[in-house]
């Protein structure tokens, strides 16, 4: 019998946690330990965007990097000022700890200086990353979405 609620309380214990890690995945959203740090082009490896960068750390084997990419890329056609750096998180493990990435795919939202104004872990939405771009510039995004993410 011992056994049997053991097993339950692993069961539910772990459901937990999927449900939990599911929901937080991919949402765009500010963080305190962000405040104030700042990326130039010595750590992207490319220049910062006129109005903002979206930085991408990726690695080699990660699915959900290759979605990432496509959705970023798409947002920095459709916003103009706006440049997608992809940077290969096993090939910059300083920069990896310096900003605390745990997981790939992880994006930040670069407002024009450098500075840190959102992260996402995980694939983040388009209309996510497009409303996060907004407050990096600024003002809303000259861009809007129709509810199936697709360009009005």
């Amino acid at each position: 019998m011992a056994g049997i609620v053991v097993c339950v309380v692993v069961l539910v214990a772990a459901s937990a946690f999927g449900v939990l890690n599911r929901r937080r995945s991919g949402r765009v959203r500010v963080r305190g330990r962000d405040g104030g740090k700042r990326l130039g082009a010595a750590e992207l490896g490319e220049d910062l965007g006129e109005r903002a960068t979206l930085v991408q750390f990726s690695s080699a084997f990660c699915a959900p990097c290759r979605a990432t990419r496509r959705v970023l890329g798409e947002v920095a056609g459709l916003v103009p000022g706006v440049t997608h750096v992809e940077i290969d998180a096993e090939d910059h493990l300083d920069l990896v700890r310096e900003l605390d990435i745990l997981k790939t795919p992880t994006v930040l939202v670069l407002d024009a200086d450098g500075r840190v104004v959102r992260r996402a872990t995980g694939q983040p939405r388009k209309a996510d990353v497009i409303a996060a771009l907004g407050e990096a510039v600024g003002t809303s995004c000259p861009v809007t979405l129709d509810e199936a993410g697709g360009r009005r």
